[in-house]
């Protein structure tokens, strides 16, 4: 019996057979390696978090956003369309970036920066990934483009930022780098809420997650955690 659903040409005992592969792999995780991110997903989807814990805040057409790891403009859109707020996108992948220039041509509230934030001013490689485009990787040459991390303390200063209602970072490891450096600066305690993710990819990601939070919790306090899918911290 044939099967016009699935991959290509797959038969029944073939789709059959995958589900229960890909059953027992998540089992595996769960109960085995004692991974909380795919029951952490299924909770996240679960409960509609991209429509309503990511966007739910309270701010006003003078609140400030920054949205660091922008890719297209997806986040900064919404949070703008929903706030009128003052949004501001740091997006290191050029053509990201020209992508969000185009998007908000016509809203001067919103402004896009080429660069990422970082620890550090540095040149570093991008992944080809999409929206999982990486500078911790360390992708082949021909799968990589140099891109521009720029330190947060001194772009806030130029930016003659005092205050932020909402910092989201999504940088695929980088936020291993950027938090650290975020607390080790006054400016942690003008900073209303951090969403972040965390990613699981890089060595030692759960012990320097639990050392970040911890440091973190002097300042801040969690709001809603969905272990290495998203979580928020707010002052």
């Amino acid at each position: 019996m044939s099967n016009t659903s699935g991959n290509a040409g797959e038969t029944y005992l073939q789709r059959k057979v995958r589900k229960l592969t890909n059953k027992a792999k998540r089992a595996y995780r769960v109960w085995i390696l004692r991974d909380p991110f795919p029951t952490e997903v299924r909770r996240w989807f679960a409960d509609k978090g991209d429509e309503t814990l990511r966007l739910d805040y309270d701010l006003n057409e003078t609140s400030v956003v920054f949205d660091v790891g922008g890719y297209q403009g997806d986040f900064a859109d919404k949070i703008s369309n929903r706030y009128n707020c003052h949004v501001f996108v740091f997006e290191p992948s050029k053509d990201f970036y020209d992508a969000c220039v185009a998007r908000f041509e016509n809203n001067d509230k919103v402004r896009c920066f080429n660069f990422g934030l970082g620890h550090l001013n540095e040149t570093v490689s991008l992944s080809d990934a999409a929206d999982a485009s990486s500078t911790k990787l360390g992708p082949p040459e021909d799968a990589s483009t140099s891109v521009s991390i720029r330190k947060f303390s001194e772009v806030v200063r130029e930016l003659e930022i005092k205050h932020i209602d909402l910092i989201k970072i999504n940088i695929e490891g980088g936020e291993f780098d950027l938090l650290p450096h975020m607390m080790s600066d006054p400016m942690i305690t003008e900073i209303d809420n951090i969403q972040v993710q965390f990613h699981t990819f890089i060595k030692d990601a759960k012990k320097m997650r639990r050392v970040i939070l911890k440091k973190l919790s002097e300042t801040h306090k969690c709001d809603w955690c969905y272990t290495f899918v998203w979580e928020n911290w707010s002052r």
